[in-house]
């Protein structure tokens, strides 16, 4: 790892980041840099049967952070002479899709070792399963180390709870396969509009969280009373 690459990450984790990973991209600038922040427990655990108007706060908040993040991140890489694209945190564009953004924060992820994906279509951290939220840094700065991951890496638990709790049925209970990534594992539509009719009385792109906190990946990180 570069003496860059390690003022980066160590400045991402001063700003609040759980993880920082580095990969390599045929797209954009060539290289990107994934942020990821871990979400409260005590907030997710709170979901049941639909988001809370915490959970709502939460997430924009936490998104708000990454951003700044990432941006502290351009600005470092640009005072040592490299080029910079910020990715939002959560920002769709139409131009590509109504449903599809800039760049896969979660195809960044599992590029930069950091885990895989799951049946219920979330980035799943090696540590602390899908209560992260992730954000993406393309440059043309490379790293130069990448963590190695495996084959059975990619496997989800396939316990099939995220399937059966999701209130859009919007997941196929389909394994990611990274030898065909843009293979659909859920029906975004459906979950989309499933949160604008449920969900509105709790603020607008109110999201639903609900396969996120019945998901058994990363229990073993979380602490529960004074366990």
């Amino acid at each position: 790892m570069t003496a860059l690459s390690e003022e980066i990450t160590a400045l991402c984790r001063s700003l609040g980041a759980c993880d920082v990973g580095f990969f390599d991209t045929p797209l954009e600038l060539g290289h990107g840099i994934t942020v990821a922040v871990r979400l409260s427990d005590a907030i997710i655990d709170e979901i049941d049967g639909e988001p809370t108007l915490t959970y709502f706060n939460h997430y924009r908040s936490v998104n708000a952070l990454i951003d700044h993040i990432l941006l502290r991140v351009g600005l470092l890489l640009s005072a040592n002479g490299y080029r910079y694209i910020t990715v939002a945190a959560s920002q769709s564009m139409p131009n590509l899709g109504k449903y599809r953004g800039r760049f896969s924060h979660k195809m960044g992820a599992v590029l930069s070792g950091m885990g895989h994906l799951g049946r219920n279509c979330l980035f799943l951290h090696e540590k602390y399963g899908p209560r992260v939220r992730l954000g993406t840094v393309l440059t043309d700065f490379s790293a130069g180390v990448k963590r190695e991951t495996t084959d059975t890496d990619y496997i989800c638990a396939s316990c099939g709870r995220c399937v059966s709790a999701c209130p859009a049925q919007a997941l196929y209970g389909a394994d990611f396969d990274p030898g065909n990534p843009d293979a659909p594992l859920m029906d975004y539509r459906a979950c989309s509009e499933h949160m604008k009719k449920a969900y509105q009385h709790i603020g607008r792109g109110a999201v639903c969280g609900i396969c996120m906190r019945v998901c058994p990946k990363g229990h073993e990180s979380r602490r529960y009373g004074n366990k």
